[in-house]
């Protein structure tokens, strides 16, 4: 037999294994790492964070995965070369890691790679005929496992649009294993680049009930539109602690025009990317208005702060979108429930605010309270989806399909 395939059968044989889980989000930051040991596998899954640690993109690569990232039109000389230049610098970074952490590469059973995600087009986004559901991530796997010497499951996103899902958002399989609860209903709101929520009902009553209504849903933009505000008018990566969106005043008129957005009305659970939100489709609207308006609303929308004299203006009304675009998702739930934040936008202390103001009646806590960091959470759950491809059944969630995710690499 194989001497890969050997080490594969060991590995979903144990009772506890140590999976490194990586994430690198829309909004390109760089790479989470996050070591975990977990044992078991199904509902007895229990996970441990040994270490974790963000490894920041730098701005050269940063702008090398914009050349291509969401694009209708690119070249596909920079997709191939990216796609082995990301996976062996992910690899690379696992390692710098596991070196910082005194764990030899042999200790490690597995690395749950997310990859770069560079396009999302669901049907609801592209409606062709003949076409299904679609995406993909680039860091090829294999340059992973060859460069750590690490078997790799990778590719998670394809396993569910084979099956008939959209491929995002995967939390909720996760989420499930880790986070329901007997005592409450949970609602685990992550907002990073795209928002989106898992619904967790108390776990009472019936399995096979209680599973069916449990939802998963991106909500619309996250930290997107307001990161790439930023970075074009203020020359900075984020808005830090929201202080420049609370800076602004809203622009009331922008405000409904982005909400008006068709994405809004279709009916979760539902999925989107920057292809559909991005400061090219903000720039569209404000010619649209502009240009209903007449000329002299167009100088007024510059100088009212769409533009660059009071780019503040803008940026609070991107974070006043987002803000409501979650609640109003949260809303259609009709039911009470703790709302754990995880993900950049937890920071983000105006945007913060107007969520708790638009959902008065939700608590709201950090992820951290049930024992996983906000910043980690996602990296965390890819490495638990990989453990259940090792170890685990599918799961079947509401009309989610149920599958075993990812794609295995060996090390040679």
């Amino acid at each position: 037999m194989n001497s890969q395939i050997v080490k594969l059968l060991s590995a979903a044989s144990k009772k506890t294994r140590l999976i490194i889980g990586l994430m690198s989000g829309t909004s390109l930051d760089g790479l989470d790492v996050a070591l975990c040991l977990i044992a078991y596998a199904d509902e007895g899954t229990r996970v441990k964070v040994l270490a974790f640690e963000t490894h920041e993109y730098e701005e050269e690569l940063k702008n090398q995965i914009r050349q291509i990232f969401a694009k209708e039109e690119g070249s596909f000389k920079q997709l191939t070369l990216l796609n082995a230049k990301i996976g062996r610098l992910h690899g690379e970074l696992v390692l710098k890691s596991l070196k910082k952490w005194n764990i030899a590469p042999e200790e490690v059973d597995a690395i749950a790679s997310h990859g770069q995600t560079v396009f999302h087009y669901p049907k609801i986004l592209h409606d062709q005929e003949g076409f299904s559901n679609a995406t993909l991530q680039i860091g090829d796997a294999d340059h992973i496992a060859h460069t750590t010497g690490i078997l790799t499951i990778s590719d998670f996103r394809q396993k569910h649009i084979a099956a008939g899902g959209e491929g995002a958002p995967l939390a909720v399989y996760g989420d499930c294993l880790l986070f329901s609860s007997e005592e409450e209903n949970r609602i685990l709101l992550n907002i990073g680049g795209i928002a989106n929520f898992t619904f967790l009902p108390k776990l009472t009553g019936e399995k096979e009930e209680v599973m069916s209504k449990m939802l998963v849903t991106d909500t619309g933009p996250g930290n997107t539109l307001i990161d790439a505000a930023m970075q074009k008018y203020f020359n900075q990566p984020y808005d830090k602690n929201g202080e420049v969106a609370a800076s602004g005043e809203v622009i009331p008129e922008l405000l409904e025009a982005l909400i008006a957005h068709p994405f809004f009305k279709e009916k979760a659970p539902k999925s989107t990317g920057q292809e559909q939100f991005n400061l090219e489709y903000v720039e569209s609207l404000r010619r649209s208005l502009s240009e209903a308006e007449g000329n002299q609303a167009e100088k007024d929308f510059y100088t009212s702060g769409f533009g660059f004299a009071q780019p503040t203006n803008l940026i609070s009304t991107l974070t006043h979108f987002t803000a409501q675009t979650i609640a109003d998702q949260i809303k259609i739930l009709n039911t009470e429930a703790t709302i754990y934040v995880s993900g950049g936008g937890a920071h983000n202390t105006t945007l913060m605010k107007l969520l708790k103001e638009s959902l008065p009646n939700f608590e709201f806590k950090k992820i951290d309270m049930l024992g996983i960091s906000a910043d980690a959470k996602e990296a965390v759950l890819f490495a638990v989806l990989a453990n259940q491809t090792l170890a685990g059944s599918p799961i079947k969630i509401a009309d989610l399909p149920a599958v075993n995710f990812g794609k295995i690499s060996f090390p040679v």
